[in-house]
């Protein structure tokens, strides 16, 4: 690249996005080509060449000006960072690693014509050499010594072997490609083998990373530094505000304040639960549909080029709802993916209204539909600048704006929207306490009462007996929370910013605050960490602040 002083931050970005694209696909999309492969390249020397273009890029951006330069400086250090202490090359978790983005590649390709299926075929075929390249890396780091806790490599392996189990590459194009299905699966089988037999024997067994690599990771995700002992005590806090208003709502419930209670009451009502299956899908796609009209109206405004959004269906995870943004050209809609645990005929709805709104709308999709409209920002800010804080946090603070705006209107879908915010609380704790290895404080409610330390086990408890989480979902948290140390921060912490930036709004322009002027105007900044997101919101109230 050219010295930092001959080009501006969006001549970086240009540069720098057409050097990714030879090596994410992502990247491509977002220059408007159209890949064959959706499959990234998982070499080691494809892990070196990203590394050295984002390098690249943040000595050219030197001290630059402007927001665009802001967000790319601070993405680009955190990725080297991140790098730099071994997290990016050797990530095994329970969700979204390498392992998991080859399998939903399946989940996302069209396939109603004869060039789609010829397409899909050519991804099956070319799983092998992909996950041949994916164990190549993760072998290399591991004799360095880069090799993440064993209880994650167990937990990949074991949920390859579910997809092996369930046969899903046979059901790929409803079995009419055989051949390649097989190898997929045979390449999958190996992987299996490979972190079992090779990976795990190299693993430590300590599952929390330290204060070091946590700070980094932590870091990464929210897109600023954070004291973490303030953190700490932030969520203990915010447990003890939740569980007083859960208390109320439960009393309205079942006559007294037994949050417990109250649950087992709203799950014993046949007619709060939809079984598993069409109807699900059906419940599904009928709240997303009503909170995008309400949300439109109220609470920002949603683009009608990206305002679609889909329920489905998936086994890509274990109990547990996610959302996937459409790709750049616009050939398939956002989607809300649900799974539930193995063996469940039937969910209880109330439970789950305040999750559909925070991976729907007024949540990821909401900020989606937004972003993708943007035509003034860079593609790489509209595409790729995802950052667990902003993104995580704005649907967490999007799920007390579905209550406010009337989107919640039971006592009982109102105590679920208190779980599910007891829920990322506990996060908070169970996070900080397990990678840092933090005493439990005096007076700890519930399960922790009688404990001084964390342990993955407590963690599991904390979450089933606090917040109210099932217990196969509450193991898989603790696993994902130890796989990815930090990223359990970004959504209450995220949250908390939004507030923040609302409140000193509304106080900056007393009745003449808009709210929905707000939100359309503070999304429009584009996606960025939660440091550049401070500076741009205080500058958006009062321009003159800075200066």
């Amino acid at each position: 690249m050219r010295a930092c002083h001959e080009m501006d931050a969006r001549e970086v970005a240009d540069i720098y996005l057409r050097a990714r694209a030879a090596v994410d696909p992502d990247a491509a999309e977002a220059l408007g080509d159209a890949p064959d492969l959706r499959f990234p390249d998982y070499s080691p020397e494809a892990f070196e060449r990203r590394h050295s273009i984002d390098r690249a890029a943040l000595r050219a951006l030197g001290d630059q000006p402007g927001l665009l330069a802001a967000v790319m400086r601070e993405r680009l250090t955190s990725e080297v960072e991140l790098d730099a202490v071994g997290f990016t090359r050797r990530l095994l978790a329970p969700l979204a690693t390498p392992v998991h983005l080859v399998r939903q590649v399946f989940d996302d390709l069209p396939s109603g014509t004869a060039a789609e299926r010829r397409r899909i075929r050519m991804h099956l075929a070319a799983v092998p050499d992909t996950l041949a390249e994916l164990q190549r890396t993760l072998l290399a780091e591991a004799e360095q010594g880069n090799v993440v806790a064993a209880r994650q490599v167990r937990v990949v392996a074991d949920q390859v072997d579910r997809w092996l189990a369930g046969r899903f590459f046979d059901g790929v194009l409803d079995g009419a490609a055989p051949r390649e299905a097989a190898a997929a699966t045979a390449a999958f089988a190996d992987l299996s083998a490979t972190l079992r037999t090779r990976l795990l024997p190299l693993a430590p067994t300590a599952d929390g990373v330290g204060r070091d690599v946590y700070s980094v990771t932590a870091g990464a995700f929210l897109g600023e530094h954070v004291d973490l002992d303030e953190l700490y005590v932030f969520g203990w806090d915010l447990i003890a505000r939740l569980q007083e208003r859960g208390r109320a709502l439960a009393t309205q419930i079942v006559g007294e304040p037994d949050m417990a209670a109250a649950a087992a009451h709203l799950d014993a009502d046949p007619g709060g639960r939809v079984a598993v299956g069409g109807p699900l899908v059906a419940w599904l796609q009928q709240r997303i549909d009503l909170a995008a009209g309400v949300a439109h109206d109220r609470i920002a405004a949603m683009p009608e080029r990206t305002r679609a959004v889909e329920a489905r269906l998936t086994t890509a995870a274990s109990g547990v709802m996610y959302y996937t943004p459409a790709d750049a050209a616009s050939t398939r809609p956002g989607r809300v993916w649900w799974t539930v645990p193995d063996g469940t005929a039937d969910v209880a709805t109330w439970r789950e209204v305040s999750t559909v709104h925070h991976e729907g709308v007024p949540g990821h999709h909401l900020q989606h539909a937004i972003t993708h409209d943007l035509a003034h920002l860079h593609p790489w800010q509209r595409y790729l600048c995802h950052v667990h804080g902003y993104a995580e946090g704005w649907a967490h603070y999007a799920e007390e704006l579905a209550e406010e705006v009337g989107l919640l209107p039971t006592p009982g879908e109102q105590l679920g929207l208190v779980l599910a915010r007891l829920w990322r609380a506990c996060r908070i704790v169970v996070d900080i306490g397990l990678h840092l290895d933090l005493p439990i404080p005096a007076g700890a409610p519930g399960p922790c009462a009688d404990a001084t330390r964390w342990t993955p086990e407590l963690g599991a408890t904390v979450l089933h007996e606090i917040a109210g989480v099932e217990p196969q979902t509450a193991r898989f948290e603790v696993d994902r929370y130890l796989g990815w140390p930090g990223q359990a921060l970004a959504f209450a912490v995220g949250a908390r910013l939004w507030r923040q930036a609302r409140e000193t709004a509304e106080r900056r322009a007393g009745p003449a605050f808009d709210l929905r002027t707000f939100h359309t105007e503070a999304l429009a900044l584009g996606p960025m960490g939660l440091g550049p997101l401070r500076e741009a919101l205080r500058d958006a109230v009062d321009p003159e602040e800075r200066a």
